[in-house]
């Protein structure tokens, strides 16, 4: 028989707010693929604020759960790598980094995944590189898409921030690799 209890207490307005996030990744996605840029960018931005504002809701009102702790990040995920898959094939971004994005991602999500397996489950933890990589892919995106929204130059600045990701990438990828086989060797 199926444990339901519990359950009212994870519907909460954070979790909501990330679900409605999840939901708008489509449509998101739709703009860009139809040349909507002005549309995907403050779709963008407004989900990008509603990250923030989810996250200050659960801690400000006591409202984090164990939903949350794996629907907030998933729905940062799904929103970032299927807009760097679209701007990738779009060529709005080097597919290099695309696959560098992605790759790190799966990779990371696949130690996660056989630590478990083998019985040694790793606390997800965000590091600081991961968390500036996060960070310097959003601004990247909110470049990507505002400078056709918006019929700015801005490709020098987009060349900048290309390899600042591409940097913070791998130096992500190598720091989870690093604490992940630390975890594992233990």
């Amino acid at each position: 028989m199926l444990r339901v209890s519990g359950v009212a207490e994870q519907v909460t307005i954070p979790n909501l707010i990330s679900i409605i996030r999840l939901a708008l990744v489509p449509y998101i996605i739709l703009t860009l693929l139809e040349g909507r840029f002005m549309l995907a960018f403050f779709l963008f931005v407004a989900v990008g604020i509603s990250d923030g504002v989810d996250g200050f809701i659960a801690r400000k009102f006591n409202q984090r759960t164990v939903l949350g702790a794996y629907l907030d990040p998933l729905a940062d995920k799904v929103l970032l790598i299927s807009v760097f898959l679209v701007l990738g094939y779009m060529e709005i971004i080097p597919l290099w980094l695309t696959i560098a994005i992605v790759t790190r991602d799966v990779l990371i999500t696949a130690g996660v995944l056989v630590a478990f397996f083998i019985g040694n489950p790793i606390a997800i933890k965000p590091l600081f590189v991961s968390k500036a990589n996060t960070a310097s892919q959003i601004v990247l995106v909110s470049v990507a898409i505002g400078a056709p929204a918006f019929a700015l130059d801005l490709e020098w600045v987009k060349t900048i921030l290309v390899w600042l990701c591409g940097a913070l990438t791998v130096a992500s990828a190598f720091a989870y690799f690093a604490t992940w086989t630390r975890h594992v060797a233990e």
